[in-house]
């Protein structure tokens, strides 16, 4: 009888412990020598060609225009597969030349073309003009599509070199004063046309704007790997002047890039590339 009256505390007891296990942390949960740690998934890469997951991509937008970054940032895969293609092109199409990072006074280009041998496919305003190799291809297709559509592309200036430039701003500042002429002139050493890959087209005025050339090459010149270097409302950017004739040779890869996701915007595609090209390289797989 005495044991028949202590099963009831014993089967409750019994109850309390397997309640107990239950509710417990599972086995391994702790830091004893059984813990098992807790497996963090991998972060997921944007795009297989570059180590960049989702914090370290949005790194690469500080600084942008917030309208440059939101295109961007809707889109990264796509971004990046443009990225690519453009850093499987020649850095040097999209060395960025301004009045804060100005070429050697030595810098001169190799592969340069003397346009008169080309006369009777491009309409050139002077004799001596010069071009590097692969905007001269470029110039030449892009001249050909333009005239299959009655449109003539003049070509008026090209290469320069840092003695040439000197001559040209000095003839402004002589004109304008310094603080003017730098509104629309080069110094030696932080003109496009240095790089040989630059051309001004036209009448080299305003007025190209609005003529068919102007209008066409605005619309098409990225086709052809050319990008519209000084364009309206943006001096504070640039640091020049509307130059709706200007238009330099940056590589089909980045003028695409350039129109999908720099707003049509040269300068700040080429500092995009300036400050983040080594980190993009280097993340490569």
């Amino acid at each position: 009888m005495v044991c028949r009256g202590r099963w009831p505390l014993a089967l409750g007891t019994i109850v309390v412990l397997i309640t107990a296990a239950a509710c417990s942390p599972e086995r391994g949960a702790g830091h004893g020598a059984d813990a098992v740690p807790a497996t963090q998934p991998e972060p997921k890469l944007i795009h297989p060609a570059f180590n960049f997951v989702e914090e370290d991509f949005a790194a690469l937008l500080d600084g942008m225009p917030q309208q440059i970054a939101a295109a961007i940032g809707e889109d990264p895969h796509g971004f990046l597969a443009r990225v690519l293609d453009v850093l499987d092109e020649s850095s040097d199409l999209t060395v960025l030349v301004d009045k804060e990072h100005p070429l050697a006074e030595e810098y001169r280009p190799t592969d340069l073309v003397d346009l008169d041998t080309l006369s009777d496919e491009l309409v050139l305003s002077r004799p001596g003009h010069r071009l590097r190799r692969e905007a001269t291809e470029a110039l030449l297709e892009m001249s050909a599509s333009a005239a299959s559509e009655g449109i003539t592309l003049m070509v008026s200036s090209a290469y320069r070199s840092y003695e040439y430039q000197q001559t040209v701003y000095a003839r402004w500042v002589d004109e304008l004063g310094a603080a003017t002429a730098d509104r629309v002139s080069a110094q030696p050493g932080m003109s496009q046309h240095q790089l040989g890959t630059a051309v001004d087209f036209g009448c080299i005025c305003r007025a190209f704007a609005d003529q068919p050339a102007g209008r066409w090459m605005l619309a098409n010149s990225h086709r052809y790997g050319y990008s519209l270097s000084y364009p309206e409302g943006h001096e504070e950017v640039t640091g020049y002047l509307y130059e709706p004739w200007h238009f330099r040779y940056i590589g089909r890869a980045a003028a695409a890039l350039e129109q999908e996701y720099f707003d049509g915007l040269q300068h700040y595609l080429l500092t995009f590339l300036h400050t983040h090209r080594g980190l993009l390289e280097a993340s490569r797989p």
